[in-house]
């Protein structure tokens, strides 16, 4: 029977050199939330899936496993599109920390709501560019651009 949900999720840890403790809280936020209620299915395959999501050659890689762990598919999607709305993301989240660690709260609210806008947009590309390849809901789009993020650090 089909289940259309991501049950366990890694990255690929080889491409990542370093995040700060900030950075590791958003990834392990994601991942939470990620599994904790998702919509994911790629196009002819059954769930539920575990998936790896790793960058290659600038490029980002969805390995889809079965539950079991049996390779299903590699997607693959050019990240080029994406550029500027991780640039933009990591910007934001940098001010949105160092306000939060200043005990003030002014600003807060409106780095946050600009925050939410360049990751809704982003989710909305993430689902427009995998729409022929992967059907998913909102909120998984935007936890899967907040772990390609995290893969972009270097």
């Amino acid at each position: 029977m089909a289940d259309p949900r991501i049950i366990d999720i890694e990255l690929d840890e080889r491409t990542i050199i370093r995040r700060s403790d900030d950075i590791e809280r958003e990834r392990q936020i994601a991942i939470f939330d990620l599994l904790e209620g998702n919509r994911f299915q790629p196009a002819g395959l059954d769930g539920p899936f575990r998936i790896l999501l790793r960058i290659e050659e600038g490029r980002l890689a969805i390995d889809v496993k079965d539950a079991g762990g049996a390779a299903l598919d590699t997607i693959r999607l050019g990240l080029a599109r994406f550029k500027r709305p991780v640039r933009d993301y990591f910007a934001i989240c940098e001010s949105y920390f160092k306000a939060v660690r200043s005990d003030s709260a002014k600003g807060i609210e409106t780095i946050d709501m600009a925050r939410r806008s360049i990751h809704n947009e982003a989710a909305e590309l993430l689902q427009e560019c995998l729409k022929d390849k992967i059907e998913m809901d909102f909120d998984t789009a935007r936890r899967l651009f907040t772990l390609i993020c995290v893969l972009h650090i270097k």
